[in-house]
């Protein structure tokens, strides 16, 4: 009866630590902020947003010392000219100065639309590799690095995918 009872423990035993490893998903973590900073298509797409950037910025601050200069030459003139062709210039530099503001904002929004251009288009170009990936390795959840709290760091495959990222992805769409 004990050695039957024994068995049962046993049997049960087993049979809980089989159906709990059938159970168990493997998940893994990935970084894609550094993935996409340290990939050559990352790289490239940000140095060239960059560089937009700073062409929109020597731009603008060469139009904003126009505008000042413009705005201290008028108001030197202001004892000269007549108080009718003052508030004519005023208002000319007011709608210079109008102008200005609207072509910063659309350059700042072209630069941030083209930067969620690029985000969509490697998203959309790392989805089949981390799909492919997972499939080779028998990966049920990848997760995203910023969403986790705390992680073994045996579970990051950030480097591993961004070795594949190099090789299949060469350049990115910023339009």
């Amino acid at each position: 009866m004990k050695r039957n009872k024994f068995f049962l423990y046993i049997f049960i035993f087993s049979l809980f630590f089989s159906l709990n490893n059938l159970n168990a998903e493997t998940v893994v973590y990935i970084d894609m902020d550094k993935i996409m900073q340290v990939s050559k298509a990352g790289k490239s797409a940000t140095e060239k947003l960059n560089k937009i950037n700073e062409s929109n910025i020597k731009k603008f601050t060469k139009l904003e010392k126009q505008l000042k200069k413009d705005e201290e030459d008028l108001i030197s003139k202001r004892n000269v000219l007549s108080q009718d062709e003052f508030e004519k210039k005023i208002q000319a530099l007011r709608n210079k100065v109008n102008e200005y503001r609207k072509e910063r904002q659309q350059a700042i929004e072209e630069v941030t639309k083209k930067r969620i251009n690029a985000s969509t288009d490697f998203a959309q170009k790392i989805k089949p590799i981390l799909a492919e990936y997972a499939k080779e390795k028998s990966i049920d959840i990848v997760i995203q690095k910023k969403n986790i709290l705390m992680g073994k760091s045996n579970l990051d495959i950030t480097n591993e995918i961004l070795i594949i990222v190099d090789k299949k992805i060469s350049k990115l769409n910023i339009d």
